[in-house]
């Protein structure tokens, strides 16, 4: 348990830690090419961590100095694992995995925690069974553990109803190695890094605009071939600082080498609609993707806001913080099209509504978001985390901005992503 109370403001300069798709990302698709990759400031989190540990049991060769890592591929050529793949609480690892796992010709288990068993695979699991994979599990294969035997599979034109971007990833890394085309199409376009990463790695995606939404596609057969990558800072680690500085009277801080990519940056464009002093600074492109350092100051207090269905996907992550600055807005703020909170590592929705409730704020609870209407002040509250980082962190904030004392049941679920998270409050904390 965790006691925090009012901070007098948030002043300085801090890179958080590197982004989290990007690092897995990073990882997977080295140990796919065919020679010796560079990643440059990779994340070292819990769910890093858990996608590092299975390539190395499927037989890739890693050494690590610092935050750097060099990673000799192995051309998809994988050895089988002596044991079951632990994949931790990392949807990204499990998903992701399970899609390069597809191409190969022998038999394999992945699994998870106990939370990333509750979690749906049929979204990732049926179309790489269409593909021609074989994988069963729980429930039909909806809930690890997922046994994979894969090897000689065909490209499919698929429909990502729900625009996740773990499918679609799953799909283009199991369409590198099938025979002929795999396309998929997405009503909206979701996160896009595994495209820009498979272009860094010299593997040529075609990206259009269809009669359904968005459409990916490439050709089977091409080979990654090793390259250098930089991993920039994590736009969903960097929300809770630019929240704090946004809510808390004198504050000003720089946060330096964030990802700003579109399909990810949607909770900071968010915040100028609400009225937020906030600015891209120094903006460049590594590694194929847009970097800024982000300036934010207190800005008084913000106007409400609706966040639409087809703006979801672009802060997904980020809107649980989004609620606590909702909840401290002026009239009222909504969210909806967002039930994919529902499947995360707890049930955000739920967790959100209670959380702030509990603090003094006016929810409703909605089947795909919430209704907040905005209060002068948040309360301090214990908190259930539900072993949610997400959670834990967005309330750490509230409990920052609010009055009195707050109480985190378990801060320590923040090393899934930020494991240094509560070290840098106190660093810019004053």
């Amino acid at each position: 348990m965790l006691k925090l109370s009012g901070a007098k403001s948030a002043k300085g300069e801090l890179r958080v830690p590197s982004d989290k798709s990007i690092s897995h990302r990073a990882v997977i698709l080295s140990a796919l090419a065919e020679g010796e990759s560079y990643i440059r400031e990779w994340l070292a989190s819990e769910d890093t961590k858990a996608t590092l540990d299975v390539f190395r049991l499927l037989g890739v060769e890693v050494k690590k100095r610092g935050k750097n890592l060099r990673i000799k591929g192995r051309d998809y050529s994988f050895l089988e694992p002596p044991k079951v793949l632990d994949a931790k609480n990392s949807g990204t690892t499990a998903r992701l995995c399970m899609g390069v796992l597809a191409t190969q010709p022998f038999f394999s288990v992945i699994t998870g925690d106990e939370s990333l068993r509750q979690r749906p695979m049929l979204r990732v699991v049926e179309p790489l069974r269409q593909m021609g994979a074989f994988l069963d599990g729980r429930e039909k294969g909806n809930k690890l553990p997922v046994c994979v035997r894969g090897g000689s599979i065909r490209g499919i034109s698929f429909f990502n109803k729900k625009a996740s971007a773990q499918v679609k990833s799953a799909l283009l890394l199991a369409g590198l190695r099938a025979e002929g085309y795999t396309e998929i199409t997405e009503p909206v376009l979701s996160r896009d890094h595994t495209e820009r990463m498979l272009r860094a790695f010299g593997v040529e995606v075609l990206q259009m605009e269809g009669t359904e939404g968005h459409v990916v596609k490439l050709a089977g057969g091409q080979r990654p071939v090793a390259t250098e990558v930089f991993c920039p800072a994590d736009p969903s680690s960097a929300s809770f600082f630019v929240a704090l500085a946004v809510l808390l009277k004198d504050s000003e801080l720089l946060l330096k080498d964030v990802l700003v990519n579109p399909t990810r940056d949607g909770f900071f464009r968010k915040l100028r609609q609400m009225g937020a002093d906030l600015s891209y600074e120094n903006v460049r492109e590594i590694s194929g993707e847009p970097v800024a350092d982000i300036y934010v100051r207190y800005s008084g207090r913000l106007k409400g806001v609706e966040i639409k269905p087809e703006e979801v996907p672009s802060m997904i992550d980020e809107l649980p913080m989004m609620a606590v600055v909702m909840a401290l807005a002026e009239g009222i703020s909504r969210v909806r099209g967002a039930e994919e909170l529902r499947v995360k590592e707890s049930d955000r929705i739920k967790a959100v509504v209670e959380n702030l409730r509990n603090m003094g704020a006016k929810v409703e609870e909605l089947p795909d978001g919430f209704e907040i209407e905005g209060v002068e002040r948040l309360k301090g509250s214990p908190i259930k985390t539900h072993g949610d980082h997400r959670i834990a962190m967005a309330f750490s904030v509230a409990g920052l901005v609010g009055e009195g004392e707050t109480l985190i049941d378990d801060p320590h679920c923040v090393a899934v992503s930020y494991p240094g998270f509560y070290r840098d409050l106190d660093y810019i904390c004053k």
